[in-house]
């Protein structure tokens, strides 16, 4: 017979108590999302089997659950954090419930939903960093209300069927590149696979035709656009990459914060200073962003509004399944800081 796995010991296991457990796993409002999905993740990782067969809704309205589907719940520095957290409370005041559902390598290969899912008691789904071109598309198929926030790059894939919501990825990134050529920045090195998503190939247009607009040529041998397998993270890699330039940029745009500070560290690895000899800026204005010295521009997005449009786009789509299906953008804000110190604004 297998070992029954205990609320005690999955909150042994997280180091949290087992209060916290019982309340993420019955679906608390009190427990935020990150830690929920924390929980979610060793639940079904130890085999806890109320978690993995969850018991049957036999109320009036068992479809009264909105899921997040997810391959890689967003942590504290995310932006889709803060994204999340607005959205559940507005679908919690509708009376909805929140599931997480973190989408693994095997239920992509497989194309299947994972093993928790009850698609007769899911009324809509929220897909948050999904950017698997079949599974995306599998999802799309399922015939449930879906609202995907930003998506495969659109140049490989079509989603139909679905709504789609976005940060303003083009005009924000093309006046903050025009801003660094107008302080005199000739030589701009895009950092980033620009087909990891939608939002970073929009980037990456509006890079290209900033440049094209000042009648600068593209010079991809100043770009680092190694796919995402590509350790971006690791300080020794980029430094290589850096290093193998042609010339040290003038300025470096990275398509994301994350990115944004790897390329920091390599560039204090290779002796570079920012912005004395290069100048740095991302897009996301992470926490970390303004902790940087100096401080990181970046692009701001408002990820409380995208929340709440969130919310507002799957519930209408829920309500009036018929309705046209939209595309919707938020407005971004350019973030200027002291790593374009030197930049006319």
């Amino acid at each position: 017979m297998s070992h029954r796995v205990t609320l005690q010991q999955i909150a042994k296991e997280l180091g949290l108590s087992r209060n916290t457990v019982s309340r993420a796993l019955n679906n608390s409002q009190n427990v935020s999302a990150e830690t929920r999905a924390l929980i979610y993740e060793k639940a079904q990782e130890m085999g806890y089997k109320q978690f993995i067969e969850p018991t049957i809704d036999n109320s009036s309205q068992s479809n009264f659950e909105i899921a997040l589907f997810t391959q890689s719940f967003p942590g504290s520095s995310h932006s889709g954090s803060k994204l999340l957290e607005a959205f559940q409370h507005k679908i919690n005041q509708m009376g909805y419930k929140f599931s997480i559902n973190i989408i693994r390598d095997q239920e992509i290969r497989q194309l299947s939903f994972p093993a928790n899912f009850n698609k007769s008691h899911v009324a809509g789904i929220l897909c948050l960093e999904m950017f698997s071109v079949d599974y995306c598309q599998f999802l799309c198929r399922s015939e449930i209300p879906m609202l995907f926030v930003d998506t495969p790059a659109i140049s490989k894939a079509i989603l139909p069927d679905s709504d789609k919501l976005y940060m303003e990825n083009f005009v924000s990134t093309h006046r903050l590149i025009s801003s660094l050529i107008q302080s005199g920045c000739r030589h701009i090195s895009f950092v980033g696979d620009r087909y990891h998503c939608q939002s970073f190939y929009e980037r990456w247009q509006a890079y290209q035709l900033a440049l094209t607009d000042a009648g600068i040529p593209i010079d991809l041998s100043l770009c680092i656009l190694a796919d995402d397998t590509s350790p971006y993270s690791d300080p020794n890699w980029l430094c290589e990459q850096i290093a193998n330039l042609p010339v040290l940029p003038d300025a470096f745009f990275c398509a994301n914060d994350f990115l944004s500070l790897s390329c920091y560290k390599a560039l204090r690895f290779l002796g570079k200073k920012v912005p004395d000899d290069t100048m740095l800026c991302g897009f996301d204005d992470a926490p970390e962003a303004s902790l940087l010295d100096p401080g990181l521009t970046t692009v701001h997005i408002h990820n409380q509004s995208m929340g709440i449009l969130a919310a507002e786009l799957l519930l209408s789509r829920i309500k009036n399944p018929a309705i046209p299906y939209r595309t919707s953008y938020v407005d971004s804000e350019i973030i200027y800081r002291g790593s374009t110190k030197k930049v006319l604004r």
